[in-house]
């Protein structure tokens, strides 16, 4: 009678088993809801409203991992070109000088003016030791040594070339230490107000001085045209003022801020007597250059111990390309690191150098290189050529300068959505208008440099009815009172969202009388 029992408790639990299995087998198994039902607040009638899935911007969403090997050669100097910190750390000492006594005892006061005399008297700058001055070199050797050293590592490339092109326009070569106050050696460096290069141009002074930007180049960023530019521009200035310091301080925020100043402080002429009266960053601009000569002459006597370069300027030469050509390709093809070539062809803004007609772009590469390209060419063009064919996505429509725009932001705009209209990089957005994050805000302009038309949008509203039409898709005729969550309320499965997107509109205002699509299909 036992066993009976235990026999018959047995199969209960085991069938209460299966039937637990197969109730949870079919809730894995039961198709997502894939509609919602739910009353109009229009007809009293029932609907069905598809479940609609969010759309995800390709461009918010990184899927790309580090290369371990390139994350290894971010320690090299090399990338110190492209690190924005250096460059970010100087700009902020420049514009936030705040002159607060210093505790240095390794620099005496009596020898930094024995010192400043001896700069005074072989420069045309006004060296003369005062308070000010000295508070900002013991504060730049105390608090940005290491910064410095890797500045003079850079300098040891960068100098010889800028030099060269100072003593060809008259310029006073000690006005190579103001590249260094401007971009901290980054060929690419971009201020919050777009001034851009190692010796931050602006857009239109560096189209007065002979600067072009296009899709694929930017000359600001070209280490010795953006040096000439400078020197011209310098030398202008110089014709006006006739005094370095004062070049300089116009150099930095335009003549008629110094202009200003110079009334301002009742007629005074020497730069520490207008100071006051200058823009805040303009008045650390000169004590920074000169804190930054002083530290450069005498970086052996504050033991400055700055590493030797991979390549020196005289070790390189160009050659003149004849067609298309990147430079991940030359780097496959020579077997020049693609960070080396990146380093010494900084002016091409995605890493092409197009052939233009009557337009001479030059690809630099190490010396050793030059025979094996030149003696290559037609091999090195005919795979390039190749490449280029196989290319699914085909490259950038070339764009002078004047298709700059401004573009206004709209409502339901973000970056991803912008870049992808115009065909560029939301880093560029981002670059080319001293942008620190994603976020932008409605009626907010943008200055964009696009690489494929952009039409505007009574245009594109157009061009959109007319190719619906043609396919016969189902509109419907905007009446007062409408809005579009009545509007979507009617069809089945449409949303707000679909709407705005078939009609490319971005607000919710509608007209009355005017057409909408209503169906995908």
């Amino acid at each position: 009678m036992i066993l009976r029992v235990l026999i018959a408790l047995f199969f209960i639990q085991f069938a209460d088993a299966q039937t637990q299995d197969t109730l949870i087998s079919k809730k894995e198994t039961k198709p997502p809801q894939e509609t919602i039902i739910s009353d109009t607040l229009i007809d009293g009638k029932s609907q069905v409203n598809k479940a609609v899935k969010p759309v995800e911007d390709s461009l918010a969403k990184n899927i790309f991992k580090d290369h371990k090997l390139a994350a290894e050669l971010d320690e090299k100097w090399l990338n110190e070109l492209y690190s924005s910190s250096l460059y970010d750390t100087i700009y902020k000492s420049v514009s936030e000088l705040t002159y607060e006594d210093v505790y240095y005892p390794e620099l005496p006061t009596d020898t930094l003016k024995k010192r400043l005399a001896e700069l005074n008297a072989k420069t045309p700058f006004n060296i003369e030791y005062n308070p000010s001055l000295e508070n900002v070199i013991k504060s730049y050797l105390k608090n940005r040594r290491q910064s410095l050293e890797r500045l003079m590592t850079l300098s040891h490339y960068y100098f010889p070339m800028f030099e060269k092109e100072l003593d060809n326009y008259n310029i006073p070569l000690e006005i190579k230490y103001l590249s260094i106050v401007e971009s901290a050696l980054k060929p690419r460096a971009k201020s919050r107000v777009g001034a851009t290069g190692l010796w931050q141009f602006m857009f239109a002074t560096g189209k007065q001085f002979g600067l072009d930007v296009s899709s694929y180049v930017d000359e600001r960023s070209d280490p010795i045209m953006s040096t000439e530019a400078a020197s011209k521009y310098l030398a202008s200035l110089y014709k006006i003022f006739g005094d370095w310091d004062l070049a300089l301080a116009a150099y930095n925020s335009g003549p008629g801020n110094v202009t200003k100043a110079i009334r301002r402080s009742g007629g005074y002429t020497n730069y520490w007597n207008i100071r006051p009266f200058l823009p805040r960053e303009t008045a650390g601009y000169l004590p920074a250059f000169l804190a930054t000569m002083y530290i450069f002459e005498y970086a052996d006597a504050h033991g400055f111990q700055p590493q030797r370069p991979e390549i020196t300027y005289i070790e390189t030469d160009t050659v003149r390309v004849k067609h298309m050509i990147t430079l991940d390709q030359v780097a496959e093809l020579t077997g020049v690191p693609i960070e080396k070539l990146q380093f010494l062809n900084p002016s091409y803004k995605l890493d092409i150098i197009p052939f233009i007609k009557d337009e001479d772009y030059v690809l630099r590469l190490p010396r050793e290189y030059i025979g094996v390209f030149v003696n290559n060419e037609e091999k090195i063009y005919a795979f390039a050529k190749t490449e280029f064919d196989k290319r699914e996505k085909p490259l950038p429509q070339f764009f002078e300068t004047k298709s700059r725009i401004r573009y206004r932001v709209r409502s339901g705009d973000y970056l991803g959505k912008i870049a992808r209209k115009y065909g560029v990089r939301v880093s560029q957005i981002k670059r080319w208008n001293g942008l620190r994050s994603n976020n932008i805000r409605v009626g907010q302009r943008l200055t964009i440099y696009p690489r494929k038309p952009a039409f505007s949008k009574a245009k594109a509203s157009t061009r959109k009815k007319a190719t619906n039409a043609a396919v016969g898709k189902k509109t419907y005729k905007v009446k007062n009172g409408d809005s579009l969550w009545s509007i979507a309320q009617k069809l089945s499965g449409v949303t707000i969202q679909n709407l705005k997107d078939w009609n490319n509109i971005s607000s919710t205002k509608l007209k009355p009388g005017m057409i909408l699509v209503v169906s995908k299909k």
